[in-house]
């Protein structure tokens, strides 16, 4: 079993000393409780995904506490503003661009130039943000699927040994996830309802906000609670490849030694533009954590098409090749 601990002063730094090592902890907020990561880490945020279970990378919400902290994250118009003031702290997220030169982890927002971010009310996550120092990312504190956790025996029941500590505050007051409110196109509207309504939302903007909520027949999620096509290359993406096709990219996983060019050459060969290894050690996390970051860098406009070296599909590595299948499918033929 995962050990539990009470919120206090000692608490709170072990937490925090646990996420700042790229650990997973389990922290109570005002919603449900949270699997948290450095938001930061790439590969500790790839281990949200694997102890979840989650069959691809989706969107997750990254807690910070304050306006200030958002905006070196986010870039925050001005109805972003109105919300903030309004709903912040409060179990609220908006989803907005990331900034320019953003830190946060590629993986939090799932390849997209977006990132849903919270401002947390509960006084025991603001103390864990403080003590931590950086950006949060946290889904609930549950295997994927199923129901979201608002007591600490939830998480200890579903997660059990593969979360590093539960912070306990008793049972959570809201014990429904945020509102998520969409602030990043022409017109705001919800994706996931929560305590905070579209029509107070609307109240405060001054104007009508409605609901999507994410019936897009099976496409990927922009964000908890909505479903819209994640990033894919705007050339053709090649799975399980053996070898690399004239003009092709190659994206490696571990060691390249066997891995040829057609027509005769070694893939190591290849030019700078053309050659990204996600692990060179075969590591699944650190793969996951390189994954958006070097498709973007493939996608360069030099390449006619990305091969993609064989990934075991078990653990984080279901998550990535699902990831995969979905820029192959998406990406221009």
């Amino acid at each position: 079993m995962p050990r539990i601990v009470a919120v206090s002063s000692s608490a709170l730094n072990d937490a925090a000393q646990i996420l700042r090592d790229g650990g997973l902890v389990a922290m109570p907020t005002e919603t449900v409780y949270g699997l948290a990561a450095n938001a930061l880490d790439g590969v500790a945020v790839a281990k949200i995904f694997a102890a979840k279970g989650r069959p691809g990378f989706n969107p997750l919400i990254v807690h910070v506490p304050d306006v200030a902290a958002a905006e070196k994250l986010v870039v925050m118009n001005d109805a972003a503003r109105l919300i903030a003031e309004s709903f912040w702290p409060g179990p609220l997220t908006m989803i907005l661009p990331r900034a320019e030169h953003c830190p946060v982890s590629d993986l939090c927002s799932a390849g997209l130039p977006t990132l849903a971010i919270r401002v947390p009310a509960l006084k025991a996550t603001q103390d864990l943000l403080r003590a931590c120092a950086v950006p949060l990312a946290a889904p609930s504190a549950n295997k994927s699927g199923s129901i979201s956790p608002t007591t600490p025996k939830h998480v200890a029941d579903s997660l059990g040994d593969t979360v590093d500590m539960i912070l306990a505050a008793g049972a959570c007051d809201v014990g429904l996830e945020s509102t998520v409110l969409d602030l990043s196109g022409d017109v705001p509207v919800v994706l996931r309802p929560g305590a905070i309504t579209a029509e107070q939302i609307g109240h405060v903007l001054g104007c009508d906000v409605g609901y999507d909520l994410g019936d897009h027949g099976g496409a990927d999620v922009k964000s908890p609670g909505q479903l819209l096509r994640h990033y894919a290359p705007a050339i053709p993406l090649r799975m399980r490849a053996v070898d690399v096709a004239p003009g092709e990219a190659l994206l490696a996983f571990g060691s390249t030694r066997f891995m040829g060019l057609r027509g005769g050459g070694a893939a190591s060969a290849l030019p700078e533009h053309a050659l990204r290894n996600l692990s060179e050690n075969g590591d699944l996390y650190e793969a996951a954590s390189n994954l958006f970051r070097m498709m973007r860098e493939l996608d360069n406009g030099q390449n006619s098409g990305i091969a993609v070296m064989d990934i075991p599909d078990t653990g984080v590595g279901l998550a990535i090749n699902d990831r995969l299948r979905r820029a192959a499918a998406g990406s221009v033929k």
